[in-house]
């Protein structure tokens, strides 16, 4: 199960990114983590960007809600999401 935590109106969880997938999407839980495929690849942050792209249209928020708190050269990245809470994410995300 995804571990969600709130904290002052934002959510906080972890992300486990696979890059230079041949598909972006978001595939389930991994290790307590939200796994998530990105076709980009990871340099210059241009996975780092494709993956609040995604995280942003999948949630219903703006890019600028989404913040990557930790692990910004790492698979495994800390998210924050301002305005959603973890009941509304545990529905759109289907856990």
């Amino acid at each position: 199960m995804i571990q969600f935590a709130e904290k002052n109106g934002s959510l906080i969880f972890n992300v486990k990114v696979v890059p230079r997938a041949s598909q972006s999407g978001i595939v389930g839980e991994y290790d307590g983590n939200l796994r998530v495929r990105i076709s980009a690849p990871p340099v210059d942050g241009t996975a780092n960007g494709a993956l609040i792209g995604l995280l942003a249209k999948h949630f219903g928020v703006a890019k600028s809600n989404i913040e990557i708190v930790a692990g910004h050269t790492s698979k495994t990245k800390q998210i924050r999401i301002d305005g959603v809470t973890a009941v509304q994410a545990r529905n759109l995300i289907g856990g």
